[in-house]
């Protein structure tokens, strides 16, 4: 008989789907306009708590969550890549090989144009905190990563969408649905590479402690550049 088994903690897929609808607002309010940087700068400050939160997530997190269990080494994708024969499949209870390398490109882009928008300023209403701080070719590299790493990250969305309809359409595999329920059927997974639960106590608390350091860094700790106005 057919049964599911828990893959995808909670804290995970909250991470996830919230990194979406993150990612939507600030694509909108990106296009939308000067008007609308502040809000862009309240969604990047949040981006950069969800990916500090699933930096250390993917340390202490769940089986599936962690890094290390899905790091995309090269013995891994090439033993995912060989031939199999009709008795084994390429089927795997978490992120595949290729998958992996998927989140993690995708993380690092993320990072990276989180990060960067610190430092720079739409030369209008709204500066990132760290504005002022970076001179010369070091400002000019923050403002080239940002807008680059849109472009990219642009292109790598389209390529994640494409990748879910090739499994839906070609292998018959719903990935949207385990990201949803956090789990697979009994005919993708075994009991044995399931997890209890989802540590949603160390999950609190890291999700607090990483609330608290992003409060520190673009409140507390942001330095106060001195403005002057001319009349």
């Amino acid at each position: 008989m057919k049964k599911d088994y828990l893959i995808w903690d909670l804290p995970l897929r909250l991470f996830h789907w919230l990194l979406v609808l993150t990612f939507g607002a600030l694509w909108l309010t990106a296009e939308l306009g000067s008007e609308y940087m502040e809000y862009h700068m309240y969604c990047g400050y949040f981006m950069l708590f969800l990916l500090g939160f699933r930096v250390i997530w993917g340390l202490v997190g769940t089986t599936h969550a962690k890094f290390i269990n899905f790091f995309p080494t090269l013995s891994r994708v090439k033993n995912y890549l060989a031939p199999k024969s009709s008795k084994e499949n390429n089927k795997v209870a978490g992120h595949n090989p290729m998958g992996a390398i998927m989140v993690f490109l995708m993380l690092s882009l993320l990072l990276a144009q989180a990060v960067s928008g610190l430092f720079i300023t739409d030369d209008v209403f709204t500066s990132g905190p760290y504005n002022g701080v970076l001179e010369g070719d070091w400002q000019k590299l923050a403002n080239r990563v940002h807008d680059l790493g849109f472009t990219l990250l642009q292109a790598f969305v389209a390529l994640h969408v494409a990748a879910i309809i090739f499994y839906k359409v070609v292998k018959k595999t719903n990935l949207v649905k385990p990201m949803f329920t956090g789990k697979k059927s009994s005919e993708d997974v075994t009991e044995a590479s399931s997890i209890k639960h989802s540590k949603l106590l160390i999950a609190l608390v890291v999700a607090v402690l990483v609330a608290v350091f992003i409060y520190w860094l673009v409140v507390v700790n942001a330095p106060v550049i001195e403005e002057y106005y001319y009349y």
